[in-house]
């Protein structure tokens, strides 16, 4: 043995053998900087372990944490035109479309699901913001109508989940006229006699907040969210004024009426499981309430000997 044994071939083959680090392993926080590790973020559902700042979260990731065991169908929406108005800006709109289709892995700005939440069964929607902001536009608003229409023909109640930047410029007046769209479909569900649940996340603004974000039996917000339908920096430039602090955020607007509750995220699946039952008229949920297991053959023989022999 010597030096080239014991240390330069150790050495060269350290250095072939080296792993790159991925670099998705760690997120700042954006409010105290803090960095956390991948999975206790997403462990801890996007919400910060340190100052509890909420993170934003894909509808996929959210029904997951949120349907019994994360199992859950899509609910099929039918598409509408592509490109009505041949909209183009820096870039055509279909390549726009693609460029968010292809950075979500999903189809548009809002999934839709049934399942079940502490054995309840409901249909829920989500608006995913990292799709062109959420915005609203033709598919959103085909979306809700689906979503209000499953519900009224399950007889379920609607838990939706808002996040938008407002409405989709790309489509112009046609997605402004999915605000009296979307109105009719909760319309539908209060005729049912079904509640609809709106959770309002960060941010939440512009027609979606003038429309279907605030028509909800109960509205319930994430700490922190950016709810409104102008922005506070837009106010404070028409206004001139210096707005105050928290303006426009949830527990502003829980403090003034607009909200029933702000619920954090690790929290909110058993305030819906029972604000839900509630409404449905239904017993509180029992925790591990599964049946108990049916008597094993072996044991029930072994009892009716016990019992003869007696």
């Amino acid at each position: 043995m010597n030096w080239i044994t014991n240390y330069v071939r150790p050495r060269i083959n350290s250095i072939f053998s080296r792993r790159e680090m991925p670099e998705n392993l760690w997120t700042k926080c954006d409010e105290c900087g803090t960095m956390l590790f991948h999975r206790e973020l997403s462990g801890n559902l996007n919400v910060c372990t340190c100052c509890g700042h909420h993170m934003g979260i894909t509808p996929r990731a959210r029904f997951a944490a949120l349907f019994d065991g994360g199992v859950f169908t899509e609910v099929a929406v039918p598409a509408p035109t592509p490109d009505p108005l041949q909209f183009r800006d820096q870039k055509k709109y279909p390549d726009r479309l693609r460029a968010a289709q292809k950075t979500t892995g999903e189809k548009e700005a809002m999934l839709v699901a049934t399942g079940e939440i502490g054995r309840t069964p409901i249909v829920a929607a989500a608006q995913d913001f990292s799709f062109m902001a959420g915005s609203m536009g033709m598919y959103v608003g085909n979306a809700i109508i689906a979503a209000a229409e499953q519900a009224v023909q399950l007889k379920r109640p609607l838990i939706l989940f808002s996040a938008a930047g407002g409405a989709r410029m790309q489509e112009g007046i046609l997605s402004l006229m999915q605000m009296p769209r979307t109105t009719v479909a909760v319309q539908m569900l209060r005729e049912a006699g079904l509640p609809y649940i709106v959770v309002l996340t960060h941010p939440t603004t512009g027609g979606v907040t003038a429309s279907y974000a605030m028509l909800g039996d109960v509205q319930i917000a994430e700490p922190g969210a950016l709810i409104c339908f102008a922005g506070p920096r837009v106010i404070e430039q028409t206004i001139r004024e210096k707005l105050p602090e928290g303006f426009q955020r949830a527990e502003y607007l829980l403090e003034h009426g607009m909200l029933d509750r702000v619920t954090p995220r690790t929290e909110l699946r058993d305030d819906l499981i029972t604000i839900t039952r509630m409404l449905m008229g239904l017993p509180p949920a029992v925790k591990a309430d599964l049946p108990a297991p049916a008597p094993a053959p072996l044991a029930i023989e072994a009892q009716a000997t016990d019992d003869a022999e007696k």
